[in-house]
This record gives C-alpha cells, sequence and structure tokens, in this order.
C-alpha cells in the first residue's frame, strides 16, 4: 500500500499470462465443423455433429446452419451469438491427443 493516502493500487504492468488453450482462430466448416487453433500451435476439427443431433439443451439452436456460422473467438473462448460457448481448455486437451476431437 502506497503511503501518499492513495486508497487505489498500483497496476501491474507489462505482466502478460496467456494460457496455452485460449483459441486464437475459429472458422465454422461443413457439417457442423470448426477449424480451431489455439495460442500453443494446438490446432484442429471439432465435429459438434454428434451433439447437436441428439438433446444438447441449450446448444440447440446451433442447429441452425445461419448461427453455427457466426462463431467467433472472445476472449480466448469459441463463442457464438447469445453467449454460447465451448471450453476451450478441453477442447486443447483432446485436440492435443487426437486429430479429431468428436463432441461426446
Amino acid at each position: 500500500m502506497r503511503a501518499n493516502g492513495n486508497s487505489q493500487s498500483d497496476p501491474i504492468v507489462g505482466i502478460t499470462c496467456i494460457a496455452p488453450w485460449q483459441v486464437k482462430h475459429v472458422r465454422p466448416l461443413a457439417n457442423f465443423r470448426l477449424e480451431v487453433k489455439f495460442t500453443d500451435g494446438t490446432q484442429g476439427l471439432v465435429d459438434m455433429a454428434r451433439l447437436l443431433a441428439r438433446d444438447c439443451g441449450v446448444f440447440k439452436s446451433l442447429r441452425e446452419l445461419s448461427l453455427f456460422n457466426q462463431v467467433f473467438v472472445d476472449d480466448g473462448v469459441v463463442t457464438w451469438p447469445g453467449g454460447l460457448d465451448l471450453a476451450p481448455d478441453t477442447m486443447h486437451e483432446e485436440l492435443g491427443n487426437a486429430c479429431v476431437y468428436l463432441m461426446r
């Protein structure tokens, strides 16, 4: 704490923490697949067709191809309008172990 009575703490400058599982690129592909690339160079395909073919809860709206294709990266996370997103750490782990990640 500063002795001058300033109640605000100084920000930490020059420290950047990037988790290896942060997504840096996503592109929608045919048949409800996503091409994803992570900050550490891990990349691959996420096949969401199986997930969307069953009762998929909040992801049900992504069956609409026009919405599915609006995918974007928000703060390192694969996201769609309306706040739908995929856990990037799980995708990263699975892609590190296989060429194609199939949503269960």
